[in-house]
This record gives structure tokens, sequence and C-alpha cells, in this order.
């Protein structure tokens, strides 16, 4: 706007921002505020206060639209368009939990609940605050039971409307308070872990067009859910919660997907006997797989992660050996991601050294370059137990590897 050609009439800006008002609003002790403005000032401020009058407010406090003012700056905006003046858009109306609650409703009528959660996705979509009404109006909770009871009735046709429910589901729980997230499922729990399990499973009942969208919405929920699982519901997880998980790698669903299965896995192996669900579901072989088509640095980290913490059993070290590319795997991704990256897998040949390591695997360690990645461990600047780890793996098979011209003297002879 050309503000030498053109005067804006001072009632027309907003005190606080001191710009044309967009959308005003009258705070209850009579001063016109832009909505967003005030909404800020209210929701920052240590004390809530009129800007103008510093007269108390609460943070919550009602914000009244002033529509004639409206029409004034937009008819005024119109008439001053030559002047390089832009036009101010009339504002979408505030979502209130009545319109919510209406909307929530209409998720139980098969004519309606389609037009309904689309609505509830494009509130979810827009903003905080839309997220944090629909949260106070109960919409976390609704959308838990709509999603468990739209997978329970479904039989044979395509099921229609899941995605939208689960990434409402996704934008508002990030929202929920931590105290009130375990409440959501005291009923639920159980059943609802049950139907994301089934939306994994279920390619073809999902639409095709969406399915990928849908199964990485699935898992991301799902790892949602085990952060704020009880001991006990971790400890009891189905062996059908693993294969599913695992499933989501192997099909490579979608790089968000692979992620938030990998974190998920990670989280929940060490509880009961999880470790060994996870080892049975094929999770090594998958994993070696995955890390030899090439990934993120981020994600090779969580799959050594994880491969760490399966290789503490005897099973999952079975599982890597029987890999032809395992061994050969973990030490060619030394020195290739992370120092982080570096640390599980030395820890993983350090078990295979201890408690797997027959004439096979100790020649096969020499083949394929494990022993001259872990006499470089010792030379670089790593932390003091990572090198005690290195040492002790060449120790133990010392007089088979010390013809090797890698193998630092000192240890050979001791």
């Amino acid at each position: 706007m050309e503000d030498d050609m053109v005067e804006v009439p001072r009632f027309f800006i907003c005190p606080i921002s001191l710009q044309i008002m967009k959308d005003p609003v009258t705070a209850v002790t009579g001063i016109t505020y832009d909505r967003d403005s005030i909404e800020h000032w209210l929701s920052t401020a240590e004390v809530a206060q009129c800007p103008v009058t510093k007269q108390s407010l609460t943070k919550d406090s009602d914000l009244t639209p002033n529509h004639t003012l409206r029409r004034l700056i937009q008819a005024w905006c119109v008439t001053n368009a030559s002047y390089g003046v832009d036009r101010i858009p009339t504002p979408k109306p505030v979502v209130t939990k009545s319109h919510v609650m209406k909307l929530l409703r209409s998720l139980k009528s098969p004519e309606f609940y389609l037009i309904s959660l689309n609505a509830l996705h494009l509130i979810a979509s827009e903003n905080q605050k839309n997220r944090q009404c629909l949260i106070e109006s109960g919409t976390t909770g609704a959308m838990i039971s709509f999603i468990t009871k739209l997978c329970k009735e479904t039989s044979t046709r395509k099921v229609v409307g899941l995605g939208q429910a689960l990434s409402i589901l996704h934008l508002t729980w990030q929202n929920v308070p931590e105290k009130k997230k375990s409440a959501e499922f005291k009923q639920d729990h159980d059943q609802f872990i049950d139907s994301l399990l089934w939306v994994l499973a279920s390619d073809n009942m999902i639409e095709d067009d969406v399915v990928v969208e849908v199964q990485t919405r699935a898992i991301s929920v799902l790892g949602m859910v085990m952060e704020i699982s009880s001991t006990s519901v971790l400890e009891r997880l189905k062996f059908e919660f693993f294969k599913q998980t695992v499933n989501v790698i192997r099909k490579r669903t979608s790089p968000q997907a692979v992620k938030a299965a990998l974190r998920m896995l990670i989280d929940v192996c060490p509880w009961g006997r999880n470790r060994m669900k996870i080892v049975e579901a094929g999770a090594v072989f998958e994993l070696v797989e995955l890390e030899l088509n090439g990934l993120e640095k981020n994600v090779s980290e969580l799959v050594f992660g994880l491969l760490a913490q399966l290789c503490s059993c005897a099973d999952g070290r079975a599982q890597l050996l029987k890999h032809a590319c395992g061994i050969a795997m973990v030490a060619k991704r030394m020195f290739r991601v992370s120092p982080g990256t570096d640390d599980r897998a030395v820890h993983i040949l350090l078990l295979i050294g201890r408690f797997s390591a027959t004439d096979e695997v100790v020649a096969e360690l020499l083949r394929v370059g494990a022993v001259s990645k872990l006499c470089m461990v010792l030379q670089v600047d790593y932390a003091p137990y990572i090198k005690k780890k290195a040492r002790e793996i060449l120790r133990l098979h010392s007089n088979v590897w010390n013809n090797s011209p890698c193998m630092p003297i000192y240890i050979q002879t001791k």
C-alpha cells in the first residue's frame, strides 16, 4: 500500500499490531482489536489485561466480532484499491464447542459421518486454537471409539473414512495434556490396538488410492499409544502386534511408516518377552535387508539401535549369522553413518565374539573386514568404553587373527 497517497482511518488500526484489522473483535472492556493480535496477547501475557485500559481480562475472555467495523474496512479497501490497498477477505467463522459436538454426534449417522469427518479434519488442520477446541469437546476419545467401531463392523466392503479419522486423532493427540492421555483409553485400549493392527494387515479392505497414507497414519498412532501404555500392557503385547509392525518394515510401506515402526519396536523391546517375539517375527532379517538398500543417517541409527538389542539373545544372533550378508553389513556400515551407529555395531560384534564365535564366524569376521574396522576403532578419537569393547573382541580371537596385518602388536603379544 502506498502510504503517502492514502490515509488510513485510525479506528481501522489495531492498538496492538498497529496494522489494519482483518478480523476486528471487541473485548468486554469495549476496545476493538484484531483477533489474532488480542488472542496472542492474552495467551502469552503473564497477567491477562486489556492492553489499552489495563483492566483485567481472562485468558479465554469473550471476544465479540465487530461486523460493522469489518464491513467498513472492507469497503474502504475496495474504494482505495487503485492506491495499492489489498482487499481483506471475510474471516472464517470461529470454531465453537457446540459446532464440534454437533459434528461428533453426526459420526453415528451412516449418511453423514463422512461429511462430519471431512469438516473435523479441516478444522483440525487449520490452527492450534481449533485443535484445542476439538480436544476440549472430546474429539480425541470420539475418534478412538469411531475407529474401533468402524474396523469392528467391517466385513466385506472397503472401509471409507479411516484416513481422516486417523489424521484427526494424530493432529489432536499431540496437544492432549500428558495426564489426560491415558484416560482416553480406559475402555477401548486393547480393542483400539487390535483395530490399528487390523488396518496394517488389511490392504484389500482400504481404498486403493489411500492405503499407504492410512497405514502410515495407523503405525504412527500405534506408536503414540505405546508411549503412554502401562507396563502391564507392554508386557502382554500379542505376537500379532510384532508381526504387523515388522510387516511394515518388510513392505516398506513408506519412509515415515518405517521410521515409526523402528522407533516403536525399540521402545517396547525391553518389556517382557517382547525381544523374543520381535525376533520370531523375522525382524533381524528385515533389518539387514533394509540397511543393505542404503538409508538416511537417522534411519540407520534406528536400525542398529534395534539390532543391538535383538542380538543380546541367542536367537537374534542366530538370525543375523544366518543372513548371508549379516556380519558383512555390520562391518560395512561402520565409519559410514555416525559414532552412535559405530558404538552399536561394535556392541553387536562383541556379542557375536563372546557367545556365537564358531570357527566359521571367526573366519568370516576377518574375511568381511570386521577385524580391520575394529582395529580402526582403536586408532580414532572414540570414547574409552567403545575402544574397550573393540579391544576385547580382538583379544578373544587374537590366536586366529594374529597373522592379519591390521592386528596391533600389543594385542598379539598379550
